[in-house]
């Protein structure tokens, strides 16, 4: 089976027995680190990831923050931070920003999302970076760069100078999801600020120069996050985008975005160098739409073309399958039947010339099922790697699973939640951690 696993949004990708992507030798780890992308640097999240040698590996290094922002519209200061983490036998300095005093910020961006979110958007972060990716290179692994911009999902507490989150709409996320704060309680999302059609074309510039940034930094290439609510889907989406411009209304203009942010990434750094992900079934953060079939197929469709014209296939789409529920721990989402569901996956898998990455409440056995019977060319897992740092492992051996604890997933502390979970070999053993901020 080859086995990916996505760690939430900072994606820990496991390659086993798969030989067509980049010739990655058996079990060796594609780390995928998130990266965000605003208008002058968008608002980004603290995740974790994790650096192994290959299957089952014990050593590790899971650390925080590893989110990264575009470009701000003012200066940010980069400093370093040495995380201490038991299962990893060294030291690894990370990017680390934060805002520069009262600076006001205006245009159609910002920049933070959550707190304590590095950046790729200025020389001294690329040089910072460096040596994360230094570090996943001396491991023989595969690092690419994420480029996530989150639109509508912020909250002006987060920010620069108090500005309003932009989308492609006016119209706020339902108070059916809430957003983090600063202070890790959560609000209900403020109503956006709609871009206007001169604003995008920036929003297109920033993603290229994210990826020359991430290429420059050492990564071995980049994905473009137009998957779950954020600002990729929220042109997609017909539940969202209700423009009446270029970007607006039809299924051709609905995917004029996307397509020019990936345009523009490929001819800065190669095909061979992107990724992409969207989930077009996928109703996280009110990211509905009418005919999601369809919509993938066009995305779809449009990827091939652009394959074609310029020659050299992408490194692979990851589609998020509706699927959210997962060793019984279940996830908002769109529920429809398993026969909808697989009905969907199957029709883009076939449509699409080249990779296939599908994720989303992936236990084992349906994992090896996806494959088995050609549903994807490999199989993303993210909360169950959060919890199982050796989960290529477990899965090889059948072996149980750590439970995730939920709670955990987006606190500022670098080791509760992340680097705190047993490995297999020592499941009995109490591990306290080494920290609590």
């Amino acid at each position: 089976m080859g086995v990916i696993s996505c760690n939430l949004d900072v994606d820990i990708q496991v390659f086993d027995n798969i030989d067509n992507l980049f010739d990655l030798p058996s079990g060796c780890l594609y780390l995928v680190m998130d990266c965000l992308c605003e208008m002058r640097g968008q608002p980004c999240a603290k995740r974790s990831s994790g650096l192994k040698g290959g299957a089952g590996s014990d050593d590790e290094m899971q650390s925080t923050e590893q989110h990264t922002q575009l470009r701000p519209s003012s200066v940010l200061h980069s400093k370093s931070h040495k995380w201490r983490i038991s299962h990893h036998r060294g030291h690894h300095d990370l990017p680390h920003c934060r805002r520069d005093g009262d600076n006001e910020f205006g245009g159609c961006g910002s920049r933070h999302r959550f707190p304590h979110v590095p950046g790729i958007f200025n020389k001294e972060q690329v040089e910072a970076w460096k040596k994360v990716v230094d570090a996943v290179h001396a491991k023989g692994a595969v690092i690419f760069c994420q480029l996530w911009h989150v639109g509508r999902a912020s909250h002006q507490a987060l920010q620069p100078g108090g500005i309003t989150p932009v989308s492609s709409t006016d119209k706020p996320i339902s108070k059916r999801w809430r957003v983090l704060m600063p202070d890790g309680s959560h609000e209900i999302y403020p109503k956006p600020r709609k871009l206007d059609t001169y604003e995008v074309p920036e929003l297109v510039e920033h993603y290229r120069q994210a990826a020359i940034n991430a290429i420059e930094a050492g990564f071995d290439g980049v994905e473009i996050h137009g998957a779950h609510g954020y600002l990729i889907d929220q042109f997609l989406k017909d539940g969202i985008n209700e423009r009446t411009d270029e970007y607006g209304g039809s299924l051709h203009n609905r995917c004029k975005f996307i397509m020019q942010i990936v345009q523009a990434v490929v001819s800065a750094v190669g095909a061979g160098r992107v990724g992409v992900r969207i989930s077009p079934a996928i109703d996280h953060l009110d990211a509905m739409d009418s005919d999601p079939l369809s919509l993938g197929s066009a995305v779809i469709e449009r990827l091939n073309k652009l394959q074609t014209d310029c020659g050299s296939k992408l490194t692979y789409l990851h589609v998020t399958q509706p699927r959210y529920t997962a060793y019984g721990q279940t996830e908002s989402g769109r529920h429809g039947s398993a026969d909808e569901e697989a009905r969907f996956m199957r029709t883009w898998r076939r449509a699409y010339q080249g990779t296939f990455i599908c994720s989303g409440g992936f236990t084992r056995q349906l994992g090896i099922e996806a494959v088995a019977e050609g549903d994807a060319d490999l199989v993303a897992y993210g909360r169950l790697f959060i919890s199982n740092p050796d989960l290529v492992l477990r899965l090889k051996l059948n072996a149980p699973l750590n439970r995730y604890v939920r709670a955990t997933f987006y606190t500022h502390d670098p080791v509760v939640g992340y680097t705190d979970y047993p490995f297999l070999k020592n499941d009995t053993e109490k591990i306290s951690p080494i920290s609590r901020l």
